[in-house]
């Protein structure tokens, strides 16, 4: 027999700062089971995890009035990840553009709340004519089954500073044009 899912009021919009402190409290719920962010407790706080310097847009989705998770997109540094992707795509800098800060809520799993934060931050990007980049650790099963089911690839591997050196390189993926688009 399968789960029977309610219906729920899904909103995705544009992150505030009022989103920040109960995104915090989402980030810190889903932790133990996601392992995301990987190293917890943070070494700086939360906020600055959820709300990241340079960001260039943010969402928060909201389910039945609540906030479930948020997506952000960064632009790509000049550092083992940037340069990596640069040299997997043959683009610069400028044209490829972050997935990150991207979590969804324990309870809201399985209800297409991280498809819909996803599906928001690529049609961003692209409307700008970017290529969509993001990394995942590889344990975060979950997380890889979800972005390769939605059409990304794995383009190559690296291992950023806060990794540790028991864990596998994080992947690194790309959404190639078209890819991903029913």
């Amino acid at each position: 027999m399968r789960a029977v899912i309610p219906r729920t009021d899904l909103v995705v919009r544009p992150r505030t700062t009022t989103d920040v402190p109960p995104l915090v409290e989402v980030l810190a719920e889903q932790q133990p089971a996601s392992r995301y962010p990987f190293r917890w407790p943070l070494p700086f706080p939360a906020e600055e995890f959820v709300a990241r310097a340079g960001e260039e847009a943010a969402w928060v989705a909201r389910v039945d009035g609540r906030v479930a998770g948020q997506v952000a997109v960064l632009g790509v540094a000049d550092d083992e990840l940037g340069r990596a992707w640069c040299a997997a795509t043959g683009l610069a800098p400028a044209d490829l553009a972050v997935v990150a800060s991207f979590f969804v809520g324990t309870r809201h799993r399985g209800r297409g709340v991280g498809r819909a934060l996803l599906a928001t931050a690529v049609g961003w990007v692209r409307e700008r004519g970017r290529l969509p980049v993001l990394d995942v650790v590889q344990g975060h099963a979950a997380a890889v089954r979800l972005y390769t089911s939605a059409g990304w690839r794995t383009v190559g591997e690296a291992r950023p500073p806060w990794l540790p050196d028991e864990e596998p390189p994080v992947l690194l993926m790309v959404l190639d044009p078209g890819a991903g688009e029913r």
